[in-house]
């Protein structure tokens, strides 16, 4: 018989909550447009990798098409950004078409990425709590070491305060 103490196989476990100067998880994503993006790959440069819920969602569109105006502001730091959801890569493919976005957005429609940066968890939806992609933001210097980590991003700030902490 299990302790009083042992969780559940069912009950969820805590997010993990990543902080600067912690390693940045390994990740291996399909790409929209084909082809795949890992974290490997992206050494070497600096990188801005972002989690949204949802592609062609009003808020996720706002954050979207805000990066795309703000995006040679992070090319010139360096910066490559990517965008990560829970969508297939289909719907990927039509949010970049429909919204004239330059850079890369990858599929994790198992979570498991979003699990091992923290940003999937519960959240508070119109009063319901669910389980889902809390809309969070890291940066990641050339050596794969988080610089910069923002959980429950504010859409109307979040290129203001990139602006600030990246010193772009």
């Amino acid at each position: 018989m299990p302790s009083a103490s042992a969780p559940s196989a069912s009950a969820p476990s805590a997010p993990v909550k990543l902080a600067v100067g912690d390693a940045a998880p390994a990740f291996d994503l399909p790409a929209a447009g084909g082809g795949r993006v890992d974290l490997a790959a992206l050494r070497g440069a600096p990188a801005l990798l972002w989690f949204y819920p949802a592609a062609n969602t009003s808020l996720c569109t706002t954050q979207a098409c805000d990066l795309r105006d703000n995006h040679q502001l992070f090319l010139d730091a360096g910066y490559r950004v990517i965008g990560v959801s829970p969508d297939p890569v289909a719907e990927l493919d039509r949010f970049i078409a429909e919204q004239e976005l330059p850079y890369t957005l990858a599929s994790d429609e198992t979570h498991q990425v979003m699990e091992a940066y923290g940003a999937w968890g519960e959240k508070n939806m119109y009063g319901k709590l669910v389980q889902g992609t809390i809309r969070s933001t890291f940066a990641i210097d050339a050596e794969g070491i988080l610089t910069f980590v923002k959980y429950r991003v504010g859409t109307p700030k979040h290129i203001a305060l990139l602006q600030e902490k990246l010193g772009l």
